[in-house]
């Protein structure tokens, strides 16, 4: 890596002493660089923590009773909300149009220079003194030297041995349900530095694109000590950032458009040991709860290849988390357990992806079985139970476990096909309605709907729906 001060570039404003830090600073004429602050970012308050982290599982929290803890460290990357670029006066809109906001500099063409934006500077002391951090009264850049399509001058200004902040911290409390407490995680540094473009694949993978928009625009950089010990303080940790960016109005925080992003380093290590394991990169998380299930599934891992006698096998290397590949890899093992495969998908993709949904979970962290599953579906397709019956079954299979035909046995779910049963249940039904069947008969025919329904209200939604509803139709109509 090549370390290079800054010293070089020119500037028509002169250099200039502000607190100490000497810094190349430029000021248009027409209007200072200001900061956007968001809503959200003016609110007197901090918003409370995403209800997603409330909802997700708490197991890796009891990682110690299996003899080993987990070690975790996390980089959070925040982009900061200034009008224009770090080095150059491009302005940088979320959605903007591909290379629309460039220039010469931040392309890195010969022959120019970058200025500093002195409203990153301000934003880079704002954080550090919010985290609690030693602010460097002298400070200076530094090239990160690689090469790669999206960062055109082949290294990223950024800095390295005197960052802006250091040796900081960060307090909060976790929530009661996961142990609740106070914790704090230490801040080893805050640095200054600028974001590459974006790289855009071809799906056939025969070429990509880049956009150069983002390239120069502003970050800091949040290096945390190796303080956290499970998914769910990780995620608090990072939602504590979020809250206090959007509150200070350096950074909207929005996970989703890249504004903050987190990479993980989790190691294991047995417990009493003071030697770290070796470590794993997670990057793609985009949301707190992705944040603490990512973790929960490398400390899985990798306890359960030291549990194995393969610790060997746990390299140091970076691994993308997505949660796309978990449902593919469910409904592929469903598949094999010889379920149809049309009605696989619209059971993962409808009644299974809006419970997952609602409840912040992930598939994996489910007790439905891929064996259950096609199990379910087989017992509504030959018909002993209904459909209705099946979105009932699912529900108990995916909080608690268990089996399809134990479920079905121990509620006595069956479903009623006996036509002499379901005739019954029909004839009372029609008795004990005579207005509504009047009115049935004197055209208001939708009223089928009501009797199917008091039928299905009376059999506790085991009547065979096909069967129900040829009887109802030659009851209602008879003469």
């Amino acid at each position: 890596m090549a370390l290079t001060l800054l010293r070089g570039m020119r500037t028509s404003i002169p250099f200039r002493s502000n607190s100490g830090m000497f810094f190349t600073v430029l000021r248009p004429q027409l209007s200072r660089f200001t900061t956007r602050a968001t809503e959200s970012a003016q609110a007197t308050e901090p918003k409370a923590a995403p209800k997603s982290i409330q909802l997700a599982t708490k197991e890796a929290a009891e990682q110690k009773t299996q003899g080993f803890e987990a070690v975790i460290g996390i980089e959070t990357h925040v982009q900061l909300s200034t009008v224009t670029k770090a080095f150059c006066s491009c302005p940088y809109n979320y959605g903007s149009q591909p290379n629309s906001t460039i220039c010469p500099t931040c392309m890195g063409h010969p022959g120019t220079l970058p200025v500093l934006n002195e409203k990153v500077i301000e934003c880079a002391v704002k954080l550090g003194l919010a985290l609690n951090c030693e602010i460097s009264m002298t400070s200076k850049f530094d090239r990160k030297q690689y090469f790669y399509p999206d960062l055109p001058k082949g290294y990223q200004i950024s800095q390295f041995d005197i960052p802006i902040a250091k040796k900081g911290y960060v307090d909060l409390d976790l929530p009661v349900e996961f142990g609740g407490g106070h914790r704090k995680f230490g801040i080893t540094r805050v640095h200054m530095e600028e974001d590459a473009g974006k790289l855009l694949h071809s799906e056939s993978g025969s070429y990509s694109q880049v956009d150069l928009n983002r390239a120069g625009v502003p970050l800091l950089e949040i290096v945390s000590e190796p303080d956290m010990r499970t998914g769910i303080e990780a995620a608090e940790y990072g939602a504590e950032l979020q809250r206090i960016v959007r509150y200070l109005g350096v950074s909207n925080g929005n996970m989703q458009e890249g504004s903050l992003r987190c990479d993980v380093n989790v190691s294991v290590r047995p417990v009493g040991q003071s030697e770290f394991g070796t470590k794993v990169e997670i990057k793609n998380m985009n949301s707190f709860s992705e944040i603490n299930r990512a973790i929960d599934y490398e400390i899985s891992r990798q306890i359960l290849l030291h549990k194995e006698g393969q610790a060997d096998q746990i390299v140091q290397e970076t691994r993308l988390w997505d949660e796309s590949s978990q449902v593919a890899h469910f409904f592929d093992s469903t598949l094999e357990h010889g379920a149809d495969a049309k009605l696989a998908c619209n059971w993962i993709m409808g009644d299974i992806a809006a419970y997952l949904k609602n409840e912040k979970l992930s598939i994996n962290e489910t007790k439905l079985t891929p064996l259950e599953l096609s199990e379910l579906i087989a017992s509504i397709k030959n018909g002993t139970i209904s459909g209705k019956i099946g979105k009932e079954i699912l529900v108990e299979l995916i909080a608690k476990g268990g089996t399809v035909k134990g479920v079905i046995e121990e509620k006595d779910l069956v479903q009623i096909a006996d036509p002499a049963a379901i005739e019954a249940m029909v004839d009372k039904v029609i008795a004990d309605n005579p207005k509504q069947l009047e009115q049935y008969r004197a055209g208001k025919t939708k009223l089928q709907g009501f009797f199917a329904g008091q039928v299905m209200k009376a059999s506790k939604g085991k009547a065979n729906p096909v069967l129900l509803n040829k009887i109802l139709g030659e009851k209602l109509n008879a003469n």
